[in-house]
């Protein structure tokens, strides 16, 4: 090991970690959401400008990445080691944190509608099943939140009753991870996360509502996730 080498990029993680603010962005972080800049310099008792230097240093530090949607860029933890890191300090210091919960109203908060795909708390849990079960792999052309499908994701999703190569065949976007505005985690967006909407509805596994975009889980719902994803909602 070149142990000079390393000691200097541990100094670097360290000093990028060590100002207040900076330090601040990156506890509020590390419950797993997606934050704006903006948030984030609520956080940090900084200006959005002082915010904006912090996160370019951070991200250089490769502590931190972003997600640009729309007008918006989210910003969180590079990865899960980053987050073992900030924990582990926190154990040394003798502290514990506080999550930052969602302000969205508890039934849009639980299933909804994004566009024409599944969102909400369920739609971050599907998900997270489809990622565990090895459906979805990332790909590096279209952007890091791209997926394709593995093998067992197209038998898996073939198995739901979708036809994946015509919906491979659409002009749109096959499948990506969408940010959840309410969970600031991504569910499954793109024509794929459409077709899994629409099998859903057609199935009547979901209801929606008339006047909202609100989404209710029957009990045939409940029970085909839990069988078919070992998801529990």
């Amino acid at each position: 090991m070149d142990v000079e080498g390393h000691a200097d990029i541990v100094c670097r993680i360290a000093a990028a970690i060590g100002e207040p603010a900076r330090a601040r962005i990156l506890y509020r972080l590390v419950d797993g959401q997606a934050r704006t800049s903006t948030e984030l310099s609520v956080v940090a008792e900084v200006s959005p400008s002082t915010t904006s230097v912090h996160l370019n240093r951070l991200q250089a530090a490769h502590l931190v990445k972003v997600v640009v949607q729309g007008k918006h860029r989210f910003y969180s933890l590079e990865g899960p080691r980053v987050a073992r890191a900030l924990e582990g300090l926190s154990v040394l210091a003798g502290r514990t944190r506080s999550a930052l919960g969602s302000r969205a109203p508890s039934r849009l908060a639980a299933a909804r509608t994004c566009y024409d795909h599944l969102a909400g708390r369920i739609g971050v849990s599907l998900h997270d099943r489809l990622t565990a079960l090895g459906w979805l792999s990332t790909q590096s052309r279209g952007g890091g939140n791209s997926y394709d499908l593995t093998l067992d994701g197209v038998n898996g999703f073939k198995r739901l009753g979708v036809e994946v190569d015509a919906v491979r065949a659409l002009r749109r976007r096959f499948a990506y991870g969408c940010l959840d505005w309410s969970e600031r985690r991504p569910h499954l967006g793109g024509a794929l996360g459409a077709a899994l909407l629409n099998i859903a509805l057609k199935r009547r596994w979901l209801i929606q509502d008339l006047d909202s975009r609100a989404l209710d889980v029957t009990r045939a719902g409940r029970r085909e996730m839990l069988t078919r994803f070992g998801l529990q909602v």
